[in-house]
């Protein structure tokens, strides 16, 4: 009921009319444990975003490897190990393929604001 809630929310929050399909999939699945500025129960998406543009900081290998590691999560992928230790492996989620893209890239793109915090 709280997750319809925050679909809802977004939906018809003015911020997100016009936003592109990733910053809604981030805002109605991610941003539930990948907030901002606090890292409760997962890294936040910044953490994420810096640690993965060292490591690929072309667009193309940025999407690749990170839909990559959301579409099937596994320690040996993870450019977050410390993270790991930390909060556990992020489970393995239904998402399919061209969603978990459409996020990376609004993830790289470094436009995030999440609107359901």
């Amino acid at each position: 009921m709280i997750r319809l809630i925050y679909i809802l929310i977004i939906i018809f929050s003015p911020t997100t009319w016009g936003a592109d399909d990733g910053a809604l999939l981030f805002n109605g699945n991610c941003a539930m444990c990948h907030h901002l500025k606090k890292a409760s129960s997962a890294p936040t998406i910044h953490e994420i975003r810096r640690r993965y543009l060292q490591a690929f900081p072309k667009k193309e290998d940025f999407v690749n490897y990170m839909s990559a590691f959301v579409l099937n999560p596994s320690e040996q992928k993870s450019l977050m190990h410390d993270k790991i230790e930390k909060y556990g492996l992020m489970p393995q989620l239904a998402f399919e393929e061209q969603s978990v893209r459409d996020i990376a890239l609004y993830i790289y793109k470094g436009e995030i604001e999440i609107t359901t915090h």
